[in-house]
């Protein structure tokens, strides 16, 4: 299987991001999947310093119960599996068969540009 890789945008033409996608998925191989942002301030709402330790506590590690993760970042249950819940819907995490959470990218790549506007 093909090593998994994410590139995070933010791009407020989310056309345009949406557009740049449908190229590269018309490839002949794996050019890796992207996820776009439409503001600074929607990035770090959703993805908060607890969700980073969660998806970093998972890349790299396989299948984890929430239980197991929830050790790995010393924080409640609970508020683990709300982040969880919030990464998956994302597409950080992949929740499996069985109920477990695993990150499916070896790699990411956070591509942000600001500038005065």
């Amino acid at each position: 299987m093909t090593e998994r890789y994410l590139t995070i945008t933010l791009q407020p033409n989310w056309k345009g991001a949406l557009r740049a996608m449908a190229k590269t998925a018309q490839a002949d191989k794996y050019q890796g999947e992207v996820l776009n942002f439409e503001s600074p301030g929607h990035f770090f709402g959703q993805l908060s310093k607890k969700r980073w330790e969660i998806v970093r506590a998972t890349q790299g590690k396989g299948e984890l119960s929430v239980r197991e993760l929830a050790r790995a970042v010393k924080r409640d249950v609970k508020r683990v599996h709300e982040d969880v819940v919030i990464l998956a819907e994302l597409g950080l995490l992949e929740r499996t068969a069985s109920g477990g959470v695993l990150c499916p990218y070896s790699s990411m790549h956070i591509d942000m540009h600001l500038k005065a506007a």
